[in-house]
């Protein structure tokens, strides 16, 4: 599944390519790239760590492969203000109240929460807090990354450690469409703490606290109880993994709807993203897949979804409430549900928010397309 798993082989082919080309075509191309754009990788990272892998799992290389997190060198206040920073930007009350929470208990200020929620100006608060919460505004807010910024942030934080942070910061911003389509209320008796410029649906079980019935798994007993600021923070029976238990993964999603309807869903989120690398790589594909073209270019254009066949018309609709208003109406979600059932419809969402997660790093780390391919998305 080479588009849906986004392992593209292109680093190995663009240095082969460049090391074959004429030293003037290789210069030409350099000075075609942004200015911290790397002719080597056509990223803002230098090197290329391996061989056969491009695009988001290329960048993730960079990083530390450990559980970000938790584990981080630059603390577990700093890892919760970039999952704070990732909720406020998608106005995710059920991520942000739970780790607004967390953040408290592992020490970080409060000032720096409320300067966050408020989305208040930046100058008072630390170095390092600043460029993490200028870093998630830029790429929620405006779907690009300044150079000024990423300067800044790779300074305070060097490579690895940046791009830990990007890709954690990718991971919530995907839950947070999770959470979002399937309308994650909080737990009776806990408060939500995020100010929210609309009132969520109540269309929600009362036992789940969401559009998905409640799936009961019972816990097995763990014979070392987990560290107290390292278990999960969602209490059983809500959050991303009890609507992960209403999926069954890309494997069964692929033989249910097909590749075509799962490239649509790609694209729906590349184009909400205005990520113009995953549209272009994606692109072809869809159309050997039988996307008509018609239906791409509606897409890239964002016409209405008016004729079109119902799973079409659902599944962008879905998309485009989820990434752009950051809300899924009982009626766009009826619709979704009715055209693909609950299974296939998880997995379509859970889908969308891994390419949402991958395009988060390729956003910041400014990746490029190939020198000889043509960009297929109007970006103004």
């Amino acid at each position: 599944m080479r588009v849906l798993i986004g392992a593209f082989c292109f680093p190995f082919a663009v240095s082969l390519i460049l090391a074959a080309a004429p030293a003037q075509e290789t210069q030409n191309t350099q000075a075609a790239l942004p200015k911290d754009v790397y002719p080597e990788t056509f990223s803002r990272l230098q090197q290329q760590i391996r061989g056969g892998l491009g695009g988001a799992a290329a960048i993730r290389l960079h990083g530390s492969q450990g559980n970000v997190r938790f584990q981080s060198s630059v603390g577990r206040d700093l890892t919760e203000l970039a999952i704070l920073t990732t909720a406020r930007e998608h106005d995710q009350p059920y991520e942000w109240s739970l780790h607004e929470m967390e953040a408290i208990a592992v020490g970080l200020d409060p000032a720096v929460i409320d300067v966050v929620r408020h989305r208040k100006p930046l100058p008072g608060i630390g170095e390092k807090e600043s460029a993490i919460v200028q870093v998630g505004r830029e790429i929620f807010g405006k779907h690009k990354l300044s150079s000024e910024t990423y300067a800044r942030a790779l300074k305070l934080f060097g490579e690895r450690d940046l791009v830990d942070l990007v890709d954690l910061m990718g991971n919530y911003a995907g839950t947070s469409a999770r959470l979002t389509v399937f309308n994650q209320h909080m737990p009776p008796g806990w408060k939500q703490f995020l100010p929210l410029p609309f009132t969520p649906p109540d269309d929600i079980h009362p036992d789940s606290r969401s559009r998905l019935p409640l799936i009961q798994r019972p816990t097995p007993a763990s014979a070392t109880p987990p560290a107290l600021y390292s278990r999960p923070l969602a209490p059983e029976g809500t959050g991303p993994a009890h609507i992960r238990r209403h999926g069954a993964g890309l494997k069964s999603l692929e033989a249910s709807v097909g590749r075509r309807l799962m490239e649509l869903a790609i694209l729906v989120t590349a184009r909400e993203h205005d990520l113009q690398y995953e549209w272009t790589m994606t692109e072809p594909a869809a159309l050997k897949d039988g996307l008509e073209p018609a239906i791409i270019d509606l897409v890239r254009l964002r016409k209405p979804v008016t004729g079109l066949a119902e799973k079409d018309a659902a599944l962008i609709d879905l998309g485009r409430e989820v990434f752009r208003k950051h809300f899924v109406s009982s009626e766009t979600y009826a619709r979704a549900l009715k055209a693909f059932g609950e299974r296939d419809l998880v997995d379509l969402v859970d889908l969308m928010g891994q390419r949402a997660a991958d395009e988060v790093l390729l956003i910041v780390f400014d990746q490029q397309l190939f020198p000889d391919q043509k960009p297929l998305l109007p970006i103004p």
